[in-house]
């Protein structure tokens, strides 16, 4: 205590210009400047809380979440992920009468590929062999006065055979294949090919699939007089049907990149609907 008293009496007694580095007269050790300030921090920092150390920035801790906030966060985002891929509900199309080839479960698979500015409209039979006949210029005469999209729907004899003792009669061999063509427009007489990108080509085998335009060129839709075709490339149709609408041909081609729809190449037409949807 009297060491300390001394210490002070100095640093009272020592002129206001003198050196205040030099140390006491007693020989204690004395602090360079640079030492003293050091000193000062420290002492000050012992007597200050901890509040002092927070920085101008962020601290890892409140960058990083929880881990119960991070698993929350998590699995938001995997629900949020989850519903953006997920498809659609099926539309129910709203018919005014009864389909004979497709059924109320394909007309709903197929509802999920139509370009969205169709979704929704009622579908309406412009044609069907059942009702108008076998002819192609009576499927463009029931086109006309219409100027939007149109469903084509075939059913092909490939289900039924010829028994050998009873020609007349027939034996159930396999299902009829279904398969068919979304036209962007109505199907009318052309000169050249018609059509947009919307246009697509789809068979039943029995799932549904659906073969998209490609880009590779623009064979959308060409009808003649004994012939209504839809894709091209290399010599070769997607589809296409004759005159009586009783023969048909499916080749792959470059316009969709399809397979064949039917089971074969060359086919006879059973039922074949057209529905305008407007």
């Amino acid at each position: 205590m009297l060491h300390v008293a001394d210490h002070i009496d100095t640093l009272r007694t020592t002129p206001a210009g003198s050196d205040r580095t030099a140390g006491p007269q007693d020989g204690s050790p004395s602090l360079p400047e640079d030492g003293c300030r050091q000193e000062n921090e420290r002492c000050s920092l012992a007597v200050h809380p901890a509040g002092l150390f927070v920085s101008s920035q962020p601290s890892q801790v409140e960058d990083t979440p929880s881990g119960e906030e991070g698993e929350e966060e998590g699995e938001e985002e995997e629900k949020e992920a989850a519903s953006a891929q997920a498809p659609e509900d099926p539309v129910e199309p709203q018919l005014e009468e009864a389909s004979q080839v497709l059924g109320a479960l394909e007309m709903r698979q197929l509802s999920l590929h139509l370009p969205p500015s169709v979704t929704g409209r009622s579908w309406s039979l412009a044609f069907c062999t059942a009702r108008d006949g076998f002819s192609l210029r009576s499927l463009y005469r029931q086109m006309e006065g219409h100027s939007g999209p149109v469903l084509l729907a075939l059913k092909d004899q490939d289900g039924q055979r010829t028994t050998k003792f009873f020609p007349l009669q027939t034996a159930r061999s396999s299902a009829p294949q279904m398969f068919g063509a979304f036209s962007s427009s109505e199907f009318r007489l052309s000169r050249g090919f018609y059509g947009t990108g919307e246009t697509f080509l789809f068979s039943f085998s029995p799932q549904l699939k659906v073969f998209k335009w490609t880009g590779s060129n623009s064979f959308f839709v060409k009808g003649d007089v004994d012939s209504l075709m839809m894709g091209s490339g290399s010599g070769q149709f997607g589809l296409w049907l004759d005159g009586d609408l009783y023969h048909g041909g499916s080749h792959p081609c470059a316009t969709f990149n399809n397979e064949v729809l039917a089971r074969r190449e060359q086919f006879c037409i059973k039922d074949l609907e057209a529905w305008v949807l407007s």
